[in-house]
C-alpha cells in the first residue's frame, strides 16, 4: 500500500472545482452526454491536474527506455493505429488536442464500457483511475484491486490501492511513488487528488 501518508489537500480540491466549472462551461451536463467534443469533468481533471504535469510534453518522438518504445506529446505511443516512430514531430496545439481526445475516446469510454459503475464514482476517483489507465493501461486498471474496491464503494481504499503501481522494470521508482501518492511541490499526486474529492 502507500509508502507515505495520503491526505486531501486544498490544491486537490481546487483542481476538482476548476474541472467541474470547465466541464459545465464546455457544455457537459451529465454522463448521458456522448458528444466527442463535450468531455466530462473526469477527463478534464485527469488531463489538467495529472497527465499534463506528470507526462510532460515532448514535440519530437523520443525513446522511453522503461517502455522500450517511442512516444511523443504527453506519452502518446500510437497515432492512427500505428506506433510512434523516431523523427515524428507535432506542435503544442496538436499535442493538446490529441491528449484530450485520446483520453476521452481511448481511456474514458473503454473504462465506462467495461465498468458501467465507473460514472457513479466521485469525479476525483474517476480522474485518478483515468490517469492510472493512461499510464499503465485500461486493462491493468479494469482488473486492478483499485477498481474492485471502487466498485464496492470503498473509495478511500481504492485511492490507496492504486499506489501499488509504483514500479518499472520490477523496481520501485521514486517518480512513480510521487505520481501515485502525494505528488511533489509542483504536481498533484493521483491518491492526493483521489481522496481530495471524497
Amino acid at each position: 500500500m502507500p509508502i507515505n501518508k495520503i491526505s486531501a489537500t486544498n490544491r486537490g480540491k481546487a483542481a476538482i472545482a476548476a474541472a467541474l466549472i470547465a466541464a459545465a462551461a464546455g457544455g457537459w451536463q451529465s454522463v448521458k452526454d456522448t458528444s466527442p467534443t463535450v468531455h466530462p469533468p473526469a477527463v478534464i481533471l485527469a488531463k489538467k491536474a495529472l497527465i499534463e504535469t506528470w507526462e510532460g510534453m515532448v514535440l519530437e518522438a523520443h525513446y522511453d527506455p522503461f517502455a522500450k518504445i517511442y512516444d511523443i506529446c504527453y506519452g502518446k505511443t500510437r497515432i492512427a493505429g500505428k506506433l510512434i516512430a523516431k523523427g515524428m514531430k507535432f506542435t503544442k496545439e496538436e499535442c493538446a488536442a490529441f491528449l484530450e481526445d485520446d483520453l476521452y475516446a481511448d481511456y474514458y469510454q473503454p473504462l465506462v464500457k467495461k465498468v458501467p459503475a465507473y460514472t457513479t464514482f466521485p469525479v476525483s476517483v474517476q480522474a485518478s483511475q483515468l490517469s492510472g489507465a493512461y499510464n499503465f493501461g485500461v486493462g491493468g486498471m479494469v482488473n486492478s484491486t483499485a477498481m474492485e474496491l471502487a466498485r464496492e464503494g470503498k473509495f478511500r481504499e481504492a485511492c490507496e490501492a492504486q499506489t501499488k503501481w509504483n514500479r518499472a522494470g520490477g523496481r520501485v521508482v521514486n517518480g512513480l511513488v510521487k505520481r501515485r501518492e502525494m505528488g511533489d511541490a509542483q504536481r498533484i499526486g493521483e491518491a492526493e487528488l483521489c481522496v481530495s474529492g471524497l
